[in-house]
């Protein structure tokens, strides 16, 4: 008997990598008689989409209704990168009792950092969940080469990079009037820089920030920022002292993404400052954009422009460099070619989870 297939994992908002991958997988494979349950996201009518609250204990009528015997790939935190004390143990049970298939994409870079840092009830769970899982799929040969020479996993481990071409309809989305009144301000300004992640330390929107802040002093050039801030978490302390005293930074929470894509088009440069990426999606989107792009060096980082997460003054150059001389010559060779390595993971996976023959 074949399987059901059941993608399990957010949808934008919150304008997350995750949530964005998701969404664009599940647009690319609606030929098949696939389901999608949706974690996080905006209400919707589709009926292979089931959506709830995993936290509350949603998940639990989605396995009684669909998930006996199922395929299930997981692109989920919370029963593996942060394994969590309630939900993992249901789940484990719900995989004894209706024997679904559990397929774990792994996106979370920062995983082999934080492990050694887990308590020894994290690292039991831990321990349960990769014990249970059927096959991994991780984004990174990093990742990959530590489950299988850190943790000895014996299992299959697939490699597919979490990058997909843009679905077609989401390329030609208008911006919506509140949008468009909200960038009202940020369009005044001469030159405009771009920037993805959230109001937490580790996505270091206060180094980028800093540095056009330096820039605009020296310089006294009319430089703005927008900041595409995803909702899925937020340090107050820190968003204030990034804003604060900052009148030409623009904040935009929770923009779908495929108005994103318009935001990325009228910016000059596109900063990504995260400091634990595990491929960064959002790069080489910008690069599909045609924008210049200047990122930690960290995850893909070929075609971009690269510094050290955290180091202001050399972001403040290469923004200083990339405004006054940008250098737009091999974007279109880098987008071409990011576009051939989409398809061919949209490939991978369908061959991976048995959507095709």
């Amino acid at each position: 008997m074949k399987r059901r297939v059941i993608l399990f994992g957010p949808l934008p908002p919150p304008n997350g990598g995750v949530s964005v991958f998701v969404s664009n997988l599940f647009a690319h494979l609606r030929e098949f008689d696939i389901r999608l349950w949706a974690t996080f996201g905006t209400a919707t009518n589709d009926v292979s989409i089931t959506r709830f609250n995993h936290r509350r204990l949603g998940v639990v009528g989605a396995l009684a209704r669909q998930g006996r015997n199922a395929r299930i790939i997981d692109f989920t935190h919370f029963h593996l990168e942060y394994p969590h004390p309630i939900l993992l143990p249901i789940w484990l049970s719900a995989k004894s009792l209706l024997n679904f298939e559990w397929f774990k994409y792994i996106l979370d870079g920062s995983l082999p950092e934080r492990y050694p840092n887990f308590t020894p009830r994290q690292r039991k769970l831990f321990q349960q969940a990769v014990n249970s899982i059927d096959e991994f799929i991780v984004v990174s040969q990093e990742l990959h080469d530590w489950f299988r020479d850190a943790l000895k996993v014996k299992n299959k481990i697939t490699v597919i990079p979490c990058l997909l071409n843009i679905p077609n309809e989401s390329l030609t989305q208008k911006l919506s009037p509140e949008t468009q009144t909200a960038l009202q301000s940020f369009r005044k300004h001469e030159q405009r820089v771009c920037s993805i992640g959230t109001f937490i330390p580790s996505y270091g929107f206060a180094h980028v920030a800093a540095a056009i802040e330096k820039l605009r002093d020296e310089t006294q050039q009319d430089i703005g920022l927008v900041l595409l801030e995803g909702a899925f978490a937020t340090d107050e302390k820190y968003r204030e002292e990034v804003l604060t005293g900052r009148d030409w930074i623009t904040v935009l929470t929770s923009l779908p993404n495929t108005e994103v894509y318009q935001v990325l088009r009228e910016c000059d440069v596109f900063v990504r400052a995260f400091g634990s990426e595990s491929y960064g999606i959002s790069r080489v989107e910008a690069i599909w954009c045609r924008v210049p792009v200047i990122a930690t060096n960290v995850g893909e980082t070929r075609g971009m422009i690269r510094y050290d997460f955290g180091d202001v003054e050399t972001l403040k150059n290469l923004l200083r460099q990339s405004l006054d001389n940008p250098d737009t010559s091999e974007l279109e060779t880098w987008a071409n070619i990011f576009h051939t390595e989409a398809d061919e993971n949209l490939k991978k996976f369908i061959r991976t989870v048995g959507l095709s023959d």
